[in-house]
């Protein structure tokens, strides 16, 4: 086992929840906020980062069931959450926010500070198993196989997918990246992101984008059939 590298001060990590987002490591999320407490939270988020000459970073979770019962107060949230730092960003006229943040770090929530609108957190990142580049040889083949293969010439991004897998990113971030584009239900990216053992985690997510294979071949064949009758 080895402890993630430090990200600075998780001590009071801004907490940005909703009902259908999962973010990953790596991956990039535009956002839109329109909400005053989140309006609020962006721009403290920005002008600490100023103050400190660091970069802005909000932590993105996911409500737990039954959340619409309590929305404008505090609904729970699953304990495992993504800290992403903001890109770049843009105030608009009204004083809603866009911003593009990117996933950094899978943290755990220790307690929550209530003394501010928006939800603040105490964090510490997960300890996850420890694995070489080398011991994820064959998932690495699994999905270049996967992308090369006939059945994926249908995804709008299959070139990128492959070029990711060129790449020098680790098989790690590359799995996150998929988890996060191609996997839809929700309950199953947190399950995945909570997912400590890495290996195990890798492999899951590559299983699961196998499955996708069966649903790609239906649209294929609807789409010959339509082309077809024109």
């Amino acid at each position: 086992m080895h402890d993630a590298p430090s990200f600075g001060d998780l001590s009071a990590v801004p907490l940005f929840p909703l009902p259908n987002v999962v973010l990953f490591p790596r991956a990039v999320l535009p956002l839109h906020i329109f909400e005053e407490r989140y309006k609020q939270m962006t721009a403290d988020a920005i002008v600490g980062a100023e103050d400190t000459g660091q970069s802005a970073r909000i932590a993105m979770a996911l409500f737990r069931p039954g959340w619409e019962k309590s929305y404008y107060g505090r609904p729970a949230i699953e304990p495992v959450v993504c800290v992403g730092r903001i890109l770049n960003h843009e105030k608009l006229p009204d004083g809603k926010y866009n911003f593009l943040l990117q996933g950094e770090l899978r943290a755990r929530v220790l307690r929550e500070d209530t003394a501010l609108p928006y939800r603040v957190a105490a964090l510490e990142p997960l300890v996850e198993t420890d694995v070489l580049e080398i011991d994820l040889a064959e998932e690495r083949r699994r999905m270049t196989c996967l992308f090369d293969s006939e059945v994926f010439e249908k995804l709008p991004a299959v070139q990128q997918y492959r070029q990711l897998l060129a790449s020098a990113l680790t098989t790690i971030e590359v799995a996150d990246l998929l988890a996060f584009n191609l996997l839809d239900d929700v309950a199953t990216k947190q399950l995945l992101l909570a997912e400590t053992d890495v290996r195990r985690r890798v492999g899951r997510i590559i299983s699961l984008v196998e499955d996708l294979c069966p649903m790609l071949q239906a649209l294929a064949r609807r789409q010959s059939r339509t082309q077809s009758m024109n």
